[in-house]
């Protein structure tokens, strides 16, 4: 019997486990220490009342022999797929509903969505980037390729017509930068892809947070339903992070090798998956019901409020930084030359803040600093005013 000699390629620790390690052995070593967390990007505001209530009842019916509910739909039951598709119109998107398949997140759609492609294939991947990315393409063996992010492009890396790749990843607004492409820099990474037969798989996680003319779902560009999966989730939309629902769409148009990816994908769902709990669906299409949404929003707006004060206080510091307007992350440039890990010791022996090292993203991580809005308000509030402490003389 023999192990995937794979796992040598990935590193020792994951990044947020680790954050999470080196917070708890600081609170030991400190116990009366009161550390503001704006490091791993969970959310802290409770489920919204809409799906409270949905989830109460469906619950309920499970407890009942003629509305009790066993295996689920593996693509997801129909009423949650409607929810979406009319999520979708709203966006300006048109998708039908058997192009739409429930999971438990977007994180296990990303990794899973791979036993679509070949191992030969190439997968290029944005530097600085969520590690999913590169560790589940790093386990089947494939070949990674960088498009760097960077000060000069605002990170937001713009296709190179001299690189060929397979699959293609594509998280807007992303993760951990916060910067968006607009209309405009999507449709060309969509000509692109179609031009070279790649696949773009599209993280829309945080799309709730976009505005203005950050498109909220790439299927808003039409040529996209011929290259594009895209995977979005419950969790940072309606705080589903410890609830675990998701979802992910596959155009019936897009095809590879003479093989229709939603076919295949419904095939391979039947085999590996039995389908997300019927209460958490029913949550979940409360979530996009007329007051849900409503719901959802007032709590994206508390975020929103908590990264733009983040914002502001490293504008008025001087400190060079993308985020803050279509996300919850704020990614600013270590000040002092600083490297990213020794940026996190200090900020935390100092004014013990933890935010997360930019070089746990990626080589073009490094010298960059992550820090999230999901926290309360109170704790953004002294969070900003220990780092504008923390910066004083430093920029």
């Amino acid at each position: 019997m023999k192990l995937n000699p794979n796992f040598e390629r990935l590193k020792e620790n994951y990044l947020f486990s680790e954050i999470a390690k080196k917070t708890e052995d600081y609170a030991r070593a400190h116990p009366e220490a009161r550390i503001i967390k704006m490091g791993i990007g969970d959310v802290t505001r409770p489920l919204v009342p809409a799906v409270i209530a949905a989830m109460s009842e469906a619950v309920a019916e499970m407890g009942e022999k003629e509305t009790f509910k066993g295996y689920a739909p593996s693509d997801g039951y129909p009423f949650l797929k409607e929810s979406v598709k009319s999520y979708y119109a709203s966006l300006g998107a048109a998708i039908e509903t058997d192009e739409i398949f429930i999971s438990d997140g977007a994180k296990s759609d990303l990794g899973n969505l791979l036993d679509l492609f070949s191992t030969d294939n190439t997968a290029l991947v944005p530097d600085p980037v969520y590690p999913v990315y590169v560790d589940t393409n790093a386990l089947d063996g494939r070949r990674i390729i960088l498009a760097k992010g960077a000060k000069e492009n605002g990170f937001l890396p713009m296709p190179d017509r001299a690189v060929r790749a397979d699959i293609i990843y594509i998280c807007s607004p992303n993760n951990p930068t916060g910067a968006a492409y607009d209309r405009a820099g999507l449709a060309e990474w969509v000509s692109y892809a179609n031009d070279t037969g790649a696949v773009i798989i599209y993280d829309a996680a945080y799309e709730r947070f976009a505005e203005g003319d950050v498109p909220r779902s790439i299927f808003v560009i039409e040529e996209a339903k011929y290259c594009a999966i895209e995977c979005c989730s419950f969790s940072k939309t309606a705080g589903f992070t410890g609830v675990r629902c998701g979802y992910c769409v596959i155009p019936f148009a897009l095809e590879r090798g003479g093989v229709r990816l939603n076919k295949a994908w419904r095939r391979l769902r039947a085999a590996k998956f039995n389908g997300v709990a019927y209460p958490i669906q029913r949550g979940a299409a409360a979530a996009y019901s007329a007051e849900g949404l409503a719901q959802i929003d007032e709590n994206i707006r508390y975020y929103k409020r908590n990264a733009s004060l983040l914002s502001r206080c490293l504008d008025e510091a001087g400190v060079w930084h993308t985020g803050g307007k279509h996300s919850p992350y704020i990614w600013l440039k270590c000040p002092c030359f600083f490297d990213s890990r020794k940026f996190f010791d200090c900020l935390l022996d100092s004014v013990r803040v933890v935010g997360t090292p930019g070089a746990g993203f990626g080589e073009n991580g490094e010298g960059y600093f992550r820090l999230t809005a999901f926290s309360s308000f109170e704790d953004a509030q002294e969070g900003i005013y220990r780092l504008k402490e923390f910066l004083k003389g430093k920029v």
